[in-house]
């Protein structure tokens, strides 16, 4: 799993803030009484626990392979992350919503409403802070011409965008919050502050189903991009001992764990030592120019087998699915 250490970074520094900002939030909650300002605060500690997940599934994704997992545990952080998702729709807003609610049913005026002020104007510095650190490590991933969410659908390192949602969601969360607490000042209607912790559930609840439905597209299984299967295919092309690189299907285990299954027409007159020579060359090549190719099946197969499997396969998927 190396090439985590920028990850790792952008998930250190949401942690150290969201913690301060949660602790600060809490306290602000507890002399205000400001229902949106709880709300924030849930959201804060409930991103504290979320970047500790996500740690800890990055941790668990490192381990090699053993004999019950023979393909490495990489979808491990993919897993976390689907629950990290799970627990920003559930903690963050439902807790949010349910506070909104109950200060809308019994409204009660914010007390020491400056309070909130200060701490939602901290709040977004620090939060803001981190927020450019994650946006800072995604652009850096981020393919050249991409589409913010292109790149986002594409990634394979939920890691670096849950952070940078999670956080996007925060500054999102501390402006309905600010809005609400001054409408609730200035007209003389504490519903308002219940009515902000509602808008803020609305926000953490669509980021969680964007954050869950990407997750799940990695769980069930993504493919590495077009570029890397065409990478592929040009290395084993090189080959003198293969006729043609039919094709290559490939899956993501974790961010940089791709598992390789190649369908090659191998040259006519070789002996069966000679194909094994050439697959074995053929992984040393890839092994070394691309490392993220951590497991490789080769399947001798002729070009006109490969192509009548590949329009089966369409014909049963559906039309313009070939």
């Amino acid at each position: 799993m190396a090439g985590h250490g920028g990850s790792k970074t952008v998930i250190y520094a949401a942690l150290a803030g969201n913690l301060a900002i949660a602790l600060t939030k809490f306290a602000a909650a507890f002399f205000t009484g400001s229902s949106a300002m709880l709300s924030e605060g849930v959201h804060s500690l409930v991103d504290t626990g979320n970047g500790s997940l996500l740690l800890y599934g990055m941790h668990r994704a490192a381990r090699p392979a053993d004999r019950t997992h023979p393909l490495g545990h990489g979808r491990e952080l993919y897993f976390w992350s689907f629950i990290v998702a799970l627990l920003v729709f559930a903690l963050g807003a439902g807790v949010s919503f349910y506070e909104g609610i109950i200060h809308i049913m019994a409204p009660e005026p914010v007390a020491n409403v400056k309070v909130n002020y200060i701490v939602l104007g901290l709040s977004f510095l620090f939060e803001g802070s981190s927020w450019l650190v994650a946006l800072k490590e995604f652009r850096r991933q981020k393919s050249k011409g991409e589409g913010w969410l292109q790149a986002v659908q594409s990634s394979k390192d939920p890691s670096v965008y849950t952070v940078l949602f999670e956080d996007s969601a925060a500054l999102l969360g501390l402006i309905v919050a600010f809005a609400g607490i001054l409408a609730a000042e200035l007209l003389h209607m504490p519903e308002l502050d219940g009515a902000a912790s509602i808008g803020i559930a609305v926000i953490l609840g669509a980021t969680a189903v964007f954050l869950a439905r990407e997750s799940k597209g990695l769980l069930i299984g993504e493919p590495a991009s077009p570029e890397v299967q065409k990478r592929v295919l040009a290395i084993v092309q090189q080959d003198p001992a293969v006729q043609r690189a039919n094709g290559v299907l490939t899956v993501h285990m974790g961010p940089a764990e791709i598992v390789a299954a190649l369908s090659i027409e191998f040259e006519d007159h070789l002996a069966a030592p000679e194909i094994e020579a050439c697959v074995e060359r053929i992984e040393a090549r890839l092994k070394a120019e691309m490392p993220e190719i951590t497991r490789l099946f080769v399947k001798p197969q002729t070009t006109g087998t490969w192509e009548q499997r590949r329009k089966l396969i369409g014909a049963m998927s559906g039309p313009g699915l070939d």
